[in-house]
């Protein structure tokens, strides 16, 4: 629209301008008269244009939002079309996108007939002008204060303004719905941008995590409260509870996706904020619960954020030790096969694996583990545990897990429930002291009393 606006109706406007202001000159140095009443068809002209135009930037921006909308059940249904499928739920989406369909529809419609209302409205105004000025002009030239040849050049140059005023009305509606249509993009460039550059330069990791009196809500949603725990260096901490309690929250804290509502957390004495983004998250190797694959090829993925070449020596030896080798190798096109969408033409283990193989490849001083193995069956499981064991040595590590014999081993425990910390310490320091603890201990690991 933006691209419409000014390559197509800028230049018309302007020659339009450039022509009324010098027709408008002329005529008043043939009859000032007959150029005034020429020009009470200027207000007429604005009223309508503006109330039209207020339509029109209405119209417009609701159109970019039903867009949004639309596009936004697109992406949803489209990438799950097996669950739509499996769930019966063809008519459902049917019907939803035949709404979002329908609704930009009418928003064309109510578009096309403001287009169709302008042009006749203002020429209407204009036919009525130049109506008026031949009757003037004729009872002027009848009584000799006007000549015939005057009267004929007045009248080709009122023509002269009526084409360039029609150029100006569509640029004005053009405008009004430019600027309803970029409203939400103004709205975004206004947001503050994340400069991952700024701050201090952090190489290593040597102090210490602390965290100390953190709250986090989105929005009035408070999701963790009054939390403080230490992380510290060269240990394992693990994070465990029901779902819901905030865990993967906390992570996102520590990743700096998000700045705590109240509190803060340090390195040493120095807050994580005085650090710059690209520094603190290269020190971090990050395996999420589901594992995110771009589309491309496993190397594409296994190298993603890496800025150097990484040779096949090294991705042989990553993948070797996230157990992603064999079933790597086994693929025609080894390194070089397409992953698909999403990842979608590897298992949800592969995709784990590949994601593992990612962290290693990294070299992080730092691991957060967030139920890194949730997708492995029980024989890669074992094979992957063992990798990151080895990972772990001399690393700070931090572990979310639903399955506590993954992290029974772990220097530190904490169980967060319902956005607080409600034990802290060692297995077996939380199975004497946390209830919860112990019943979770007692059906996963099958302990007795």
């Amino acid at each position: 629209m933006v691209k419409d606006l000014i390559t197509e109706h800028l230049a018309n406007c302007l020659t339009g301008v450039i022509s009324i202001i010098g027709s408008v000159i002329i005529l008043l140095f043939l009859d000032w008269k007959m150029t005034v009443v020429m020009l009470i068809a200027v207000p007429v002209a604005m009223i309508i244009l503006m109330l039209l135009g207020k339509r029109m930037f209405v119209i417009s921006k609701g159109m970019q939002d039903e867009t949004a909308k639309f596009t936004a059940v697109l992406n949803q249904v489209l990438p799950e079309t097996r669950l739509v499928k499996a769930s019966n739920a063809e008519t459902i989406e049917y019907q939803r996108g035949k709404k979002g369909i329908t609704n930009l529809f009418n928003f064309g419609l109510k578009e096309a007939k403001i287009h169709a209302l302008i042009s006749p409205l203002i020429s209407f105004v204009l036919m009525s002008v130049l109506v008026a000025i031949i009757g003037y002009g004729g009872v002027r030239v009848s009584s000799g204060e006007l000549t015939a040849g005057d009267m004929v050049a007045f009248i080709l140059y009122l023509i002269q303004i009526i084409i360039p005023m029609t150029q100006l009305t569509m640029f004005f509606t053009q405008l009004q719905k430019a600027m309803g249509a970029t409203e939400r993009i103004s709205a975004l460039l206004e947001h503050e941008e994340e400069d991952i550059y700024v701050g201090q330069q952090l190489d290593t990791v040597k102090d210490p995590i602390h965290v100390k009196n953190v709250d986090f809500a989105y929005g009035e949603e408070a999701i963790l409260s009054a939390i403080n725990f230490s992380i510290e260096p060269g240990k394992v901490t693990a994070i465990v509870g029901p779902s819901g309690g905030g865990k993967t929250t906390t992570f996102s804290l520590l990743e700096r996706y998000y700045r705590p509502t109240k509190g803060i957390i340090t390195l040493g004495d120095t807050p994580i904020e005085t650090f710059s983004l690209h520094s603190w998250r290269s020190l971090i190797g990050y395996v999420a619960q589901e594992s995110a694959l771009i589309s491309g090829t496993i190397r594409d993925n296994i190298c993603y954020g890496i800025g150097r070449e990484v040779p096949d020596e090294e991705l042989h030896k990553v993948t070797k030790m996230a157990y992603a080798d064999h079933f790597i190798n086994e693929l025609p096109d080894k390194f070089e096969t397409e992953v698909g969408e999403r990842g979608i033409k590897l298992s949800g283990g592969q995709r784990q694996r590949i994601a593992i193989a990612r962290a290693l490849l990294r070299d992080p001083q730092i691991l957060m583990l967030d139920e890194a193995t949730s997708s492995l069956d029980s024989k890669s499981e074992i094979y992957v545990q063992k990798a990151l064991d080895n990972l772990m040595q001399g690393r700070t590590t931090v572990v979310i897990a639903h399955r506590l014999s993954t992290v029974v081993d772990a220097d530190q425990i904490l169980f967060v429930e319902k956005g607080h910390i409600t034990g802290s310490g060692t297995h077996e320091t939380l199975f004497k002291t946390h209830d919860m603890y112990r019943e979770f201990a007692k059906q996963q690991l099958r302990i007795k009393e």
